[in-house]
């Protein structure tokens, strides 16, 4: 009886041991690149603010996480089609997949940070922010055949998408809160809070995702801000910290 339950022990501890030392795979993905430079500034584009961002979250992960694999969709300034991201994702059985971008609009007076994780849009902003972010598929060759027909300027296509999201949406908004929570709190930015839309680039991940608006490239302030090595640098610890926080939790 007493070696029996001596055996449950030991191979209870091992389990957990097992567990606990299991390597996490986080993919980070630069949004844009290459042909496609994404939301356009006075003297910036994104793909070159989102690539500095990405690698230095990549950077934080592995000098600071244990037992953690950081995947990169591009390292360099490259066109990867959306469906290639997502693919890189599901190859490697990442445990989460980060997309970060940065926002435009309009209304030069607009700023601050938002997350989005798959779902229906709500409002015509979310709307409009899916379909800038998905646009980029035209680019690609044969996009109609990758893309199930999917037409990014059709507001219907969008609630047919929604019929595909991922049973991960809880995860993904665990995920969503604590970027939110470092957005506000650690890098002081305004906080435009969590939201839901059909992107295509979360669509076909198998696992927790989410797509970060780091800010406003069409803000004066914030591009100069986005720009900088510093804020660069502030923006890719508040990622950072969200991640870390989310992997030690589950």
């Amino acid at each position: 009886m007493v070696k029996k339950r001596l055996f449950s022990i030991i191979l209870l501890l091992f389990i957990s041991f097992s567990l606990f030392s299991q390597t996490k795979v986080v993919v980070i993905d630069a949004g844009h690149g290459g042909k496609d430079p994404g939301a356009q500034g006075r003297f910036a584009n994104e793909k070159d603010i989102t690539l500095a961002i990405a690698l230095k979250v990549g950077e934080y992960l592995e000098k600071n996480v244990k037992n953690v694999k950081v995947i990169y969709t591009r390292k360099t300034d490259v066109f990867v089609p959306l469906h290639k991201r997502a693919e890189i994702a599901n190859k490697n059985n990442a445990d989460l997949f980060v997309s970060i971008h940065v926002n435009a609009t309009n209304n030069s007076n607009v700023n601050g940070s938002e997350t989005f994780v798959m779902g229906l849009h709500k409002s015509e902003d979310n709307l409009n922010v899916a379909v800038a972010e998905n646009s980029v598929i035209l680019m690609e060759k044969d996009y109609k055949d990758k893309y199930n027909n999917f037409d990014p300027k059709s507001p219907e296509a969008y609630i047919i998408l929604n019929l595909y999201q991922n049973e991960y949406l809880n995860m993904s908004l665990d995920l969503a809160n604590k970027l939110q929570y470092q957005f506000k709190e650690r890098a002081r930015r305004k906080d435009l809070g969590i939201k839901q839309a059909g992107f295509l680039v979360l669509w076909q991940t198998t696992m927790p995702s989410v797509l970060i608006e780091t800010g406003f490239i069409t803000n004066r302030s914030e591009e100069v801000y986005l720009s900088s090595e510093y804020g660069q640098e502030i923006i890719a610890s508040a990622i950072y910290r969200a991640i870390r926080d989310y992997l030690n939790e589950n």
